[in-house]
């Protein structure tokens, strides 16, 4: 038998890891990881599911030298044990992260939902809300629904910082001048603000797109 021993393993944008027979015992046997929407379609021999969805990262706002540039909320988690003894398929929904503003003191926008839905169970991960424009208003958390787990996502800090997911950082707080564009959420984090000293930012944070993870037990 042959032994693969990896430090990590990355999907390419838009495809799905699965990974069969990692554990003989009485572990999970495979697991995927959907990083953008589709249909997951139950392997033979599965019984149960373990779920993890995580919703997408809300925006940062672009300041000024006037303007508040408060970061993105973080997405809402959800984690679930469902028995798909009778479930052949679901339908699974990938929330995109929020994208950040690119006009002076305007608004992004809000993180997407994810979703896992097999006609009995719903289970959801909210996206984050976009930072505010006006006073020192950082976006909410997501909320998270339908899990034996729900843990809504963290809320912006007032000034800059991105709010940070169950499964991902938010963009953090920077005030270097060479570092004038807000920073990009990880796994559900929302995005941070620019720098508003420096008006040469291009763009708030974008939010941190959500995920899908499923973990396949016999």
């Amino acid at each position: 038998m042959s032994t693969l021993k990896v430090n990590r393993i990355e999907p390419r944008t838009g495809d799905t890891i699965e990974i069969v027979g990692f554990n003989a015992g009485g572990g999970p046997q495979s697991f995927q990881a959907f990083t953008s929407s589709g249909d997951w379609i139950k392997p033979a021999g599965i019984t149960k599911v373990i779920l993890e969805v995580q919703g997408a990262g809300g925006a940062g706002i672009k300041g000024s030298g006037g303007g508040t540039p408060n970061g993105g909320g973080g997405g809402g988690y959800a984690r679930k044990l469902i028995d798909v003894s009778s479930i052949s398929s679901a339908t699974i929904t990938v929330g995109a992260g929020g994208v950040g503003s690119t006009s002076a003191n305007t608004k992004g926008t809000d993180g997407g939902d994810s979703i896992w839905s097999d006609g009995t169970n719903t289970i959801t991960g909210s996206g984050g809300d976009a930072g505010e424009t006006s006073g020192y208003l950082g976006g909410l958390g997501g909320a998270a629904t339908g899990g034996d787990l729900n843990v809504a996502g963290g809320i912006a800090e007032m000034n800059y910082q991105g709010g940070h997911s169950f499964l991902g950082f938010g963009g953090t707080t920077q005030h270097a001048a060479s570092r004038t564009d807000g920073l990009d959420g990880t796994l559900g984090g929302g995005g941070s603000g620019s720098v508003s000293t420096y008006a040469a930012g291009t763009r708030g944070g974008n939010g941190g797109d959500g995920i899908v993870i499923i973990w396949e037990y016999a």
